[in-house]
């Protein structure tokens, strides 16, 4: 009984002692059933969702990586085409301004050649009428160096002279 004694010395009851510590354990059991448990595994699935997460951040930091590398690569190429293209487009031009500037000659010389026809035909033109001007005058000198009627003077002997003048010019 010095055991009763010891623990009734201290204030304690046994049999109290024992009924708490029995009452204890089943709130210990029932707890741990119904809410250590079922805390546990919330836990444990936040913690994989979580960690699920992180894997997946990772993976998109990786894949963005790839797209960002991808996207650059096409960038460049876009650039290098630009380029391309622009040179081919300068010589292009470099070619279509030949092509025009020779066009242009070709006009210069159809149009250089049609006026010297023209001024050909302005010249024919001037010489004819200027022929048949002095055709005249030398119908008239000739009828007044002879004195005689107009007539009179043969219109085929001053076209010869004519012709005579035309051949020693």
């Amino acid at each position: 009984m010095e055991e009763a004694g010891l623990l009734g010395q201290l204030g304690i009851n046994w049999k109290l002692f024992l009924s708490q510590a029995f009452n204890f354990f089943i709130l210990l059991i029932v707890l741990r059933a119904f809410v250590y448990k079922p805390l546990l595994e919330i836990i444990k699935k936040r913690n994989f969702k979580i960690k699920e997460g992180l894997e997946k951040a990772e993976e998109a930091d990786i894949r963005l990586k790839e797209v960002d590398v991808i996207a650059k690569d096409k960038i460049k190429l876009a650039e290098n085409q630009s380029v391309e293209i622009i040179k081919s487009t300068e010589q292009k031009a470099k070619v279509l301004d030949l092509q025009i500037q020779a066009r242009a000659e070709e006009k210069q010389k159809e149009i250089n050649e049609l006026l010297k026809q023209s001024a050909l035909k302005q010249k024919e033109e001037s010489e004819s009428q200027v022929y048949s001007q002095a055709l005249e005058l030398v119908k008239k000198i000739v009828a007044k160096t002879v004195e005689l009627k107009p007539e009179a003077v043969d219109a085929k002997l001053i076209e010869k002279a004519v012709i005579e003048v035309k051949k020693s010019t």
